[in-house]
């Protein structure tokens, strides 16, 4: 029955998602691509794996405990964080801390955990600015 509800928000969640998809405003500078495309993939994909749980539930689902629970909301909290964090602190160092949080949280060591945000976030930050040329958010320093 578990399986059938998580089916069931999916399937609401990814419905909201293509709506919401729908209305994003298009400039016509926009590419032949668009912004819409992306999120009308995800909403597809994430509503076909909805269906799939509501049709086929498993008939003896294992949730995680309330402490794997409570990592995946406070991992959730960190990921929305980032998001109002990103026009404040800039890309590279909103990107460092959720990274470094993200990747102890799966297990890494604290300092290992550093070096790997503060790599994750200025390799991207190389990439998509440096060499591809996209805007990101910047942060007080400039960057």
């Amino acid at each position: 029955m578990s399986d059938r509800i998580f089916g069931g928000i999916g399937l609401v969640i990814a419905i909201l998602f293509a709506w919401q998809a729908s209305i994003i405003q298009e400039s016509f500078l926009t590419d032949a691509v668009g912004p819409k495309v992306f999120p009308y993939i995800i909403a597809a994909v994430m509503g076909i794996s909805s269906v799939y749980f509501l049709l086929k539930p498993d008939p003896e689902p294992h949730w995680p405990r309330a402490g794997r629970l409570a990592e995946i909301g406070l991992a959730v909290l960190v990921l929305a964080a980032y998001a109002e964090l990103l026009p404040v602190a800039g890309f590279v160092i909103a990107t460092a801390v959720a990274a470094s949080y993200l990747t102890w949280r799966l297990g890494s060591r604290p300092v290992e955990s550093l070096i790997i945000g503060i790599g994750t976030s200025v390799g991207i930050y190389i990439i998509f600015h440096l060499v591809l040329g996209l805007s990101l958010a910047r942060g007080p320093f400039g960057f």
